[in-house]
């Protein structure tokens, strides 16, 4: 079983920084892909930004220019880091991590409140 550890939410004004981290139990260089997914009250949890095959990056248009997802594979940690926060951007964040034939797993989610 693989655990994933996120971290980083908090309470931000509008147009601030924070850098969320997802901390997997196992070697993330060998994981098939990597994402972080956001899911706001009543709305469903959709794809934020996402690592494929460690090198291709892609992002939902409309996080695009603001948020940046990266890895440290030597520390088997995601990030996600996110400037010029909106209060569209208040969700609970949750790092994904699969593995080919071995399962997918998600992090216990970390809140996002972005307001003045």
């Amino acid at each position: 079983q693989v655990q994933l550890v996120d971290s980083g939410g908090g309470l931000v004004q509008p147009g601030g920084s924070l850098r969320l981290s997802c901390v997997a139990s196992r070697n993330i260089i060998s994981a098939t892909a990597m994402a972080w997914y956001r899911q706001a009250p009543g709305k469903q949890r959709d794809l934020v930004a996402l690592i494929e095959t460690g090198t291709t990056t892609r992002y939902a248009d409309s996080v695009m220019g603001r948020f940046t997802i990266s890895s440290i594979n030597a520390n088997n940690t995601l990030f996600l880091q996110m400037n010029n926060l909106k209060p569209e951007d208040t969700a609970v964040y949750y790092c994904y991590m699969v593995w080919y034939a071995r399962g997918e797993y998600w992090g216990q989610g970390t809140q996002v409140t972005v307001s003045s």
